[in-house]
């Protein structure tokens, strides 16, 4: 199975690479991925919005032969909702990262702190703490050595989506900072924050106890998640 994986904001194709090895050993074929303006911290990012990353993994998605997995972590998981949306008959599961669906009109956040075109990586004093859960010294360190600032248009644009083939395309959720049960009650209440991932047919949910960015503080536990997921589609 051909697997692309979308990373959140503020990191490239690298960020996999803890997460990878579990899926190669397998047999899957990985595919990271390094958005557009996300090359180096010194990359224009001018004029870069959300459609343009979910364009960029289109052209992924459409350079290959055969049906692909899709696997977006935080902001990523709206950039993959788009690629389901644009690409419902090429992607056989949409695995989500501590993520779900963006809905129509929706934006990934409007309230980062920009820089021009850039959004970079706020100090961590800005962060919840559940987002930072396990998430040491060590790691933080190197998170922010190799950030590279986000486009300011990819967070702050509205997604637009037209096709809603989108919702039959199986799902998965990889809960970490909430625990699946308090997504299952929010679907249950209304909360406008799952409205998309309530429509969708067929989700399941898997729960990875650890903070919002688990390809660092549990790579492994991740690697054998998204495994799991991609044996079920198969």
């Amino acid at each position: 199975m051909d697997i692309i994986l979308v990373p959140g904001f503020w990191l490239e194709a690298s960020s996999w690479a803890e997460v990878t090895p579990a899926l190669d050993a397998a047999g899957h074929r990985t595919h990271p991925l390094t958005l557009p303006g996300m090359e180096s911290v010194d990359a224009d990012r001018s004029g870069i919005g959300l459609r343009d990353h979910i364009d960029a993994v289109v052209a992924a998605v459409d350079a290959l032969d055969s049906r692909v997995v899709l696997v977006g972590h935080s902001g990523g998981g709206a950039i993959i909702h788009g690629v389901l949306d644009a690409r419902p008959d090429r992607v056989a599961r949409a695995i989500y990262v501590d993520s779900g669906p963006l809905g129509e009109g929706g934006v990934i956040n409007d309230e980062l702190p920009a820089d021009g075109d850039d959004v970079p990586l706020p100090p961590w004093e800005l962060f919840e703490d559940a987002d930072l859960v396990d998430l040491d010294e060590g790691l933080r360190a190197a998170f922010r050595a190799r950030a590279v600032p986000q486009p300011k248009g990819v967070a702050f644009d509205q997604q637009h989506l037209s096709d809603e083939r989108r919702y039959d395309v199986p799902a998965t959720v990889i809960a970490c900072e909430f625990p699946s049960a308090m997504l299952k009650e929010w679907i249950d209440g209304g909360h406008p924050f799952v409205a998309e991932l309530a429509r969708m047919k067929d989700v399941e949910f898997v729960d990875l106890p650890t903070g919002h960015w688990p390809q660092f503080t549990k790579p492994a536990e991740l690697g054998r998640a998204i495994l799991a997921a991609v044996d079920r589609t198969l």
